[in-house]
C-alpha cells in the first residue's frame, strides 16, 4: 500500500470528528503543521491528548476543535498559562483530565503493550487521585501493599513528527525521545510527518536509530518545518520569540481568531506558513552543523 501522501488527504483520510488524537513530541518534534490543518478541516469534538499540551493545542482549542484535553502539565512553556485551554476549562466549555507525566506515559505503554491498565510508583502529585477517578489503587498481591494504576489509553490517532523517514514510515529520531514510540505503538492509526524522505537504505544503515517502524504507520507525510514554533534538532531552532509573543496573542479571544485567520486558515499548507514568516525568521532559526561520530556497526 502507498503510504506517501499528503498531509491534507492524511488528516482528511485518518482523522474524524470525534476521534482522540495524540501529537506527540516532548519539547522538540511538535507536529504544530498537523494540527493546523486539522483547524483548516474544521475537525470537531476532537479528545487532544499530549503529555504537554503547548500552543497547538491553546490554537485548537480556539478553532473550536476540542471537546475535550487530556494532558500532563499545561503551559506556554517557560512564559506562563496557556490563556486559552485554561479559559475555556474555568468557563466549564472544555472537558479535562489531568495526569503527572508518569501518568500520561504509563497510559501510553499500557495501551500500546495492550494491557487495560499500568500500574506505577506513586508520584509527587498525589493530589489528582481527588480530581480524576481514573487514578486508582489496587492491592499489590505480592506484598499487600496499594499501587497506583491508570486506565490505558489508545488514541484513535497518533501524529508523530521526525527528523527523516522512508515512503513506507520506518522513521529516526534524534534529540530529546519523549513518547512518541509508546503513542504510535498505542494508536489504532499513525500518521508521521517528517522533514526528509529518504531512501531505505538510510534508515537500514541505523537500525538503533529506527523509534518508529513502518509496520505501525498508515500515512508517511513530508513536511519540513512542521513543526514551528517548536524546533526540530538538527534542523532548525525553537522560536522563542513567539511563544513570547502567544501570550500577547492569547490573552485576547479577538487577537487569536485573527492570528487564525492570517497564520491558518488563509494558508492553504504549511510551506506556505513557512514561506509567509519570512526569510529573517528562517535565518535566526538556522542551526550550525553538529554531526554525532560515525560509529562501525561491521559487516560479515
Amino acid at each position: 500500500m502507498k503510504k506517501l501522501t499528503s498531509l491534507k488527504k492524511a488528516i482528511s483520510d485518518y482523522v474524524a470528528n470525534g476521534d482522540t488524537v495524540y501529537a506527540a513530541g516532548f519539547t522538540h518534534l511538535i507536529p504544530f503543521a498537523a494540527g493546523h490543518e486539522m483547524i483548516r478541516q474544521s475537525k470537531r469534538d476532537l479528545v487532544l491528548a499530549r503529555a504537554t499540551p503547548d500552543l497547538i493545542y491553546d490554537q485548537m482549542v480556539a478553532a473550536g476543535c476540542a471537546r475535550k484535553v487530556i494532558f500532563s502539565y499545561m503551559g506556554n512553556p517557560g512564559v506562563g498559562s496557556l490563556r486559552i485551554v485554561r479559559s475555556e476549562i474555568q468557563a466549564g466549555r472544555l472537558e479535562w483530565e489531568e495526569y503527572s507525566h508518569f501518568g500520561m506515559i504509563s497510559r501510553l505503554q499500557a495501551g500500546a503493550s495492550g494491557l487495560p491498565f499500568m500500574p506505577m510508583n506513586q508520584t509527587g502529585a498525589t493530589h489528582l487521585e481527588a480530581v480524576n477517578s481514573n487514578i486508582q489503587r489496587v492491592q499489590d498481591p505480592f506484598t499487600k501493599q496499594d499501587v497506583i494504576v491508570v486506565p490505558a489509553l489508545n488514541p484513535d490517532v497518533a501524529i508523530v513528527h521526525v527528523q527523516r523517514a522512508d515512503k513506507d514510515g520506518n522513521a529516526h529520531l534524534w534529540g530529546i525521545i519523549g513518547e512518541q514510540k509508546e503513542a504510535a505503538f498505542a494508536a489504532k492509526h499513525v500518521i508521521l510527518t517528517a522533514e526528509e524522505i529518504v531512501d531505505e537504505s538510510v534508515i537500514r544503515s541505523d537500525p538503533n536509530r529506527t523509534i518508529i517502524p513502518g509496520f505501525i504507520v498508515d500515512a508517511v507525510c513530508h513536511v519540513p518545518y512542521a513543526c514551528h514554533p517548536s524546533y526540530a534538532q538538527g534542523y532548525y531552532d525553537r522560536d522563542n520569540s513567539f511563544y513570547l509573543e502567544w501570550d500577547k496573542i492569547s490573552s485576547s479571544i479577538d487577537n487569536v481568531r485573527a492570528w487564525l485567520d492570517e497564520w491558518v486558515y488563509a494558508v492553504p499548507d504549511h510551506q506556505i506558513y513557512w514561506d509567509k514568516l519570512g526569510k529573517q525568521t528562517h535565518q535566526r532559526l538556522e542551526v550550525k552543523p553538529r554531526p554525532s561520530h560515525p560509529i562501525n556497526y561491521g559487516d560479515y
